[in-house]
């Protein structure tokens, strides 16, 4: 099989995979299970590529996938400035990569959850 279930129906799935890649972009870093983290490592070095294309085609398919929410506020002056998560991706987070191929995460492997022992990890962008 190409991909990992994660005990969830397949909407669950999708909406949750959404959810941490947005959060990724925006953080910088989660703090998640291991299987998610693999999971999850997959779709942001897809979005982060499509960033680093930054034509038309690229950012609508990002759009698609990124969840709609706020990176970032700014006071510019009289003026406060927005940034959402796709605004974030394709002007400060792909082009730190831009000479990069590949190889934009990391997986740092941590102790195991308290409560029911799942393995955990940080998933974080490399510098």
């Amino acid at each position: 099989m190409a991909y990992r279930k994660l005990g969830r129906t397949s909407g669950h799935r999708k909406s949750m995979l959404r959810n941490l890649t947005t959060d990724v972009i925006v953080n910088g870093k989660i703090v998640t299970t291991e299987q998610r983290a693999k999971e999850v490592r997959r779709q942001v070095e897809k979005m982060i590529t499509l960033g680093k294309k930054g034509d038309l085609a690229s950012r609508r398919r990002a759009a698609a996938y990124l969840m709609d929410v706020v990176a970032d506020v700014k006071e510019d002056g009289d003026d406060i400035v927005v940034q959402t998560a796709l605004q974030k991706l394709f002007d400060e987070v792909a082009p730190r990569f831009k000479d990069r191929n590949g190889g934009y995460t990391r997986i740092i492997k941590m102790q195991e959850r308290r409560g029911d022992a799942a393995k955990m990890a940080v998933l974080e962008l490399v510098d």
